[in-house]
């Protein structure tokens, strides 16, 4: 059995040192997406928060590990890799599938009898109790595809590859099918402060369907609606390291502010 570093290795990358910083903020990418991702998020927050990345197998330097594609068993394996950091307070954010992982992730910090995440950022996704009939992961690669381009989070450069597409496809795939047979279970709930992000013309999440989150918390939650899609993340990157250092930083992460207002 793996160690808790070699765990921890394997799993998580840090692209900026934060040797004086009073939060930690666990990142947790899309489907499809690397730890890559979320290196401006720590670049603008460092060192006033440290950002931990979430390396999935199958891809850039995990690319020849066999894909996870199952959301439960995801979670187990991140969760090995982070709940031996306890000596800040963390917090998560999960962009689309990252989303779903994070709160696996919260409720087994939960179970384990751990503290809570002082802050879950849910973006990018509907709450686990809104469903959708979601196949995508059954469709042929041009179809995958052609969702890939609808939803604008993969270079089309590399959409017109197909090399890379050869390369990254299996992974996709996996990540796919993962989050799209994933079924929350009723009745768990989380007991942390909940902020959700979205975007106002996503095609795969309504505003109804972030709001609902608030079903799935006892603690606070708050929606901050942001113009754009799926990937409102790239385009509005200022205005969300903002409410990034606004709740982890400026505010204590401890005393979460219950809000519904859109911008």
């Amino acid at each position: 059995m793996p160690q808790p570093a070699e765990q921890f290795d394997k799993w998580v990358r840090r692209s900026h040192a934060a040797p004086n910083s009073e939060v930690r903020l666990v990142c947790l990418p899309h489907a499809g997406g690397s730890a890559s991702f979320y290196f401006p998020v720590s670049k603008e927050l460092a060192p006033a928060v440290e950002v931990l990345a979430i390396q999935y197998p199958g891809r850039q330097d995990r690319r020849h590990e066999p894909n996870i594609p199952s959301i439960p068993d995801l979670a187990d394996q991140i969760f090995a890799a982070v709940r031996h950091l306890d000596d800040l307070p963390m917090a998560l954010f999960g962009h689309s599938m990252g989303a779903v992982l994070a709160y696996e992730l919260a409720l087994r910090m939960q179970d384990a009898g751990l503290p809570s995440p002082v802050r879950f950022f849910a973006s990018g996704r509907r709450a686990p109790s809104r469903y959708r009939d979601d196949v995508v992961h059954l469709g042929s690669d041009a179809e995958m595809v052609a969702e890939l381009r609808k939803l604008s989070g993969t270079d089309s450069a590399m959409l017109a590859d197909p090399e890379l597409l050869e390369m990254i496809m299996p992974a996709i795939r996996s990540d796919y099918r993962a989050v799209e047979t994933y079924r929350y279970e009723p009745g768990r709930m989380l007991d942390c402060p909940v902020t959700v992000l979205t975007g106002d013309n996503d095609p795969r999440v309504s505003i109804d369907e972030a709001a609902s989150w608030d079903a799935h918390t006892t603690g606070p939650m708050e929606l901050r609606v942001f113009p754009g899609g799926h990937f409102f993340l790239a385009d509005q990157s200022r205005d969300v390291i903002e409410l990034l250092t606004e709740r982890l930083v400026r505010q204590s992460a401890l005393t979460p502010v219950r809000s519904r207002a859109a911008g």
